[in-house]
């Protein structure tokens, strides 16, 4: 099984946005069976909570189904998963901060896979309001996203 983590800031935005965009191109592509994914915050100010009105209504409006709950990226995380996928550059480091050493999932930013994206962070729309371009970017991230792991393992 392929393990992939989306991390944000509180995980009510962008991660369950990307949890949901790419857990149906998972679902599309029948791969359900081989690849699980998952959404975290670095935050714990929203544990517990469903995602933010912003992201359920992008969601909605394109017909993406959501079900998740937030929750707070642990230590466990940088080695139960194979892809821990950052929204932005302060993802990242927060995450690599979670340990001395190396962790074995793949940490990058969602633009990293988006070879000619000009701009590698996701914004985030709980400041920006722009949920609907979000979402635009976060279809592009995942779609190189799954491209990129079909490639990788050969699925």
């Amino acid at each position: 099984m392929i393990r992939v983590l989306f991390v944000c800031l509180g995980n009510i935005c962008r991660s369950p946005m990307a949890e949901a965009v790419f857990l149906q191109m998972v679902r599309e592509a029948k791969l359900d069976d081989r690849i699980e994914v998952d959404s975290a915050g670095t935050g714990d100010w929203h544990v517990g909570n469903v995602p933010h009105k912003g992201t359920l209504a992008v969601l909605k409006k394109n017909g993406v189904p959501v079900d998740s709950r937030a929750r707070q990226v642990k230590l466990a995380d940088l080695t139960a998963f194979d892809f821990i996928v950052t929204m932005d550059e302060r993802n990242s480091r927060d995450v690599l901060e979670l340990s001395r050493e190396a962790p074995r999932a793949q940490v990058a930013r969602l633009l990293d896979y988006v070879p000619d994206a000009v701009e590698k962070n996701v914004p985030d729309p709980y400041y920006t309001g722009d949920f609907d371009g979000v979402y635009q970017l976060v279809r592009v991230g995942c779609t190189r996203l799954l491209e990129h792991i079909r490639q990788s393992f050969d699925i």
